[in-house]
């Protein structure tokens, strides 16, 4: 998968995307393995999943989803690391990386996006820069 991801230009051989799943030094927020939470998610910060999550999350942050977890959301976050289990669309400012033991089902929109080898990816990828809006120049 990764040579393919190099072949488009979507990774590199130093993509940090092979790494084992690290959890956040500081996260803002943790749902504890053996957590099931259902609903809507809205804030700043760092996210961790390690338990079971479904609904939605927007974050003005990154979100990390642990080995052991599952999500079913639509994620909109700056940026999205998965080492579990991840069905739904995720949109991501700066990156999405698909850790080895993760595993995603659906659609991604982001700046930049890693699969490391022996992750699974299932749907649509669309990698585009952020878009800037040039400022005007002063009359």
């Amino acid at each position: 998968m990764k040579a393919l991801l190099r072949f488009f230009g979507l990774a590199d051989a130093q993509e940090p995307a092979d790494r084992a799943f690290t959890p956040p030094a500081d996260p803002s927020t943790v749902i504890g393995p053996g957590i099931t939470l259902k609903g809507e998610l809205k804030g700043d910060g760092t996210l961790t999943v390690l338990g079971q999550f479904e609904g939605d999350i927007a974050l003005a942050g990154s979100l990390h989803v642990g080995p052991e977890a599952r999500v079913d959301a639509n994620i909109t976050a700056t940026a999205i690391v998965v080492a579990g289990v991840v069905r739904g669309n995720l949109s991501a400012d700066t990156r999405v990386d698909i850790l080895p033991s993760g595993s995603l089902t659906g659609t991604v929109k982001s700046g930049s996006f890693a699969a490391a080898d022996g992750a699974t990816v299932k749907g649509e990828i669309w990698v585009e820069p952020p878009t800037t809006v040039a400022p005007r120049p002063a009359s």
